[in-house]
């Protein structure tokens, strides 16, 4: 286990996601897109998670924001916002069905830069099941 403090997320998750063989499932309660923008940490978490969905990993991903839902699907990526009036509000990302990142990042530049944030990497999470049905539940609204 390991703790990921403020602006450690994307140099800690970056390549988490560029080491995923399989699978990223991502729920998460706002994502920015910074086009114009291409140094700026949330765009290059940005950048990878397209590079993985090139690479052949399965990405889904459940969010609020509708323009992000566009470009990721724009990119080939599953994603949805469930038909539903509860809020998603949840940060998570599970890789290969068995590692987790959890915790209060969203993917935005406050959040990876200035906000008092932590969220934990869990690899070989023992609980992994729980949380892929909680991102099925989600799936299927």
């Amino acid at each position: 286990m390991e703790a990921i403090i403020g602006k450690q997320f994307p140099d800690k998750v970056i390549p988490l996601i560029e080491n995923a063989k399989q699978s990223i499932k991502i729920v998460v309660f706002d994502w920015r897109w910074y086009p114009n923008d291409p140094a700026n940490p949330v765009q290059l978490f940005n950048q990878a998670i397209i590079r993985a969905k090139r690479r052949g990993v399965d990405v889904k991903v459940i969010t609020n924001v509708a323009y992000v839902r566009d470009i990721l699907r724009s990119n080939q990526i599953d994603a949805k916002k469930p038909s539903t009036t509860k809020l998603i509000h949840s940060k998570i990302i599970i890789l290969d069905d068995k590692d987790l990142v959890i915790g209060s990042h969203n993917f935005t530049q406050s959040a990876f830069t200035m906000n008092f944030e932590v969220s934990t990497y869990i690899p070989d999470c023992p609980d992994i099941e729980n949380y892929l049905r909680f991102f099925n539940s989600l799936w299927q609204l």
